[in-house]
């Protein structure tokens, strides 16, 4: 039987007396008010918001990934629950903007009221940064301490809580390594690709040894070019030398992972390789524009303030700017891109393989 609800008013189902009473001006306090700190208050808390369902979908997407089976429709709602994502972190990017129509010395009638509160200690922003899979000993230290010395006990075990239930990379890590087309009824993927790579390298140095246009330093140049490549290829795609990498932290997904990474890039046009392929590109987006945001916070603080410390204790502009490269999470799946090659010189995948990827089905007429 259905439940019952009394009627409810749109004041109350958004709680909006306990939200819109909850700009409280310091400055008003003290008896000197700025009228700018209220823009300053309802642009973070806006923020806060849009982190908190920012949180939701991660969390959601997480979850679904906690799973030994996850079928095509998981994967085409993760997609749609990332591209929220990305729309919201447009937002955020927006919200600088609006943030920027307030002058550093309009700021600066409200700054001294903040000490030492500080973006630094938002726990959600935390939390998401955790959900993504940024791990500790990638972050840049906060005043030469951990990162989460600014929030109290409870706080940091809501943290903590989620390292040890497994971020989203490390569950998308264990789904690419069941993917089951890297060895499929004779066929090898990673086998035949390296013989495609070694054969392609070799037309390509072929054709820059007998070319006439060319000078020698210039041949000799793009010879180099392609034997560091080759090499690349060879590091990268050898199990033994990728787990040295990962030792030293210089590639994060394990062997297999990368491997079939690489797999739905390089045949993405296979139709049941369409949504890995897509949610490996917004995972990939959704770190860019974080790196974006992140560089877009640098440059409106050193706008605002120049090379000031920053309220929290930081070093302001340098400390904000150091984390748009430091704190990339999905930077190996970005460097995947090294190992691409032309369509052209893609290994053949065998028809049975290709009725696999193509959701083949057959459609049998009975006799009239």
């Amino acid at each position: 039987m259905p439940h019952k609800y009394t009627s409810v008013h749109y004041n109350d189902y958004l709680k909006l007396d306990d939200i819109l009473s909850s700009q409280k001006l310091r400055s008003e306090a003290v008896g000197t008010p700025a009228h700018d700190e209220m823009l300053f208050i309802i642009v973070h808390q806006a923020y806060e918001l849009w982190f908190k369902q920012i949180i939701h979908e991660l969390t959601a997407i997480r979850n679904d990934f906690m799973t030994d089976a996850i079928d095509e429709r998981s994967i085409f709602q993760a997609v749609g629950r990332l591209d929220r994502v990305i729309k919201i972190q447009s937002l955020l990017i927006d919200q600088i903007s609006v943030l920027e129509t307030m002058t550093p010395l309009d700021f600066l009638d409200f700054r001294s009221y903040l000490f030492p509160a500080s973006g630094f200690q938002s726990l959600q922003f935390r939390k998401i940064e955790i959900l993504l899979g940024l791990k500790e000993e990638q972050r840049m230290t906060y005043n030469k301490k951990p990162y989460h010395t600014v929030f109290d006990e409870d706080k940091k075990q809501e943290l903590f809580d989620i390292q040890d239930q497994g971020t989203l990379i490390d569950w998308v890590e264990k789904w690419l390594e069941r993917t089951p087309f890297l060895k499929f009824r004779g066929f090898n993927f990673i086998e035949q690709f390296k013989k495609s790579v070694e054969a392609m390298h070799k037309k390509e140095l072929k054709e820059i040894r007998e070319s006439e246009y060319l000078e020698e330093e210039s041949r000799n140049n793009r010879i180099q070019m392609i034997e560091k490549t080759q090499e690349y290829f060879n590091k990268i795609l050898d199990p033994k030398v990728h787990e040295e990498l990962r030792e030293k932290g210089e590639w994060t997904l394990s062997y297999e992972a990368t491997i079939a990474a690489l797999l739905i890039r390089l045949y993405q046009e296979e139709p049941i390789l369409h949504m890995p392929q897509l949610l490996l590109t917004r995972l990939m987006d959704i770190d860019e524009i974080f790196t974006n945001w992140r560089y877009r916070h640098a440059q409106m603080v050193l706008r605002m303030l120049g090379r000031k410390t920053g309220t929290g204790g930081s070093s302001g502009h340098e400390y904000l700017k150091e984390t748009a490269h430091q704190h990339q999470i999905y930077t190996d799946l970005h460097q995947i891109s090294t190992l691409l090659i032309p369509r052209s010189e893609l290994p053949p995948l065998p028809e049975d393989l290709k009725k696999e990827l193509g959701f083949f089905f057959t459609i049998q007429s009975s006799a009239s």
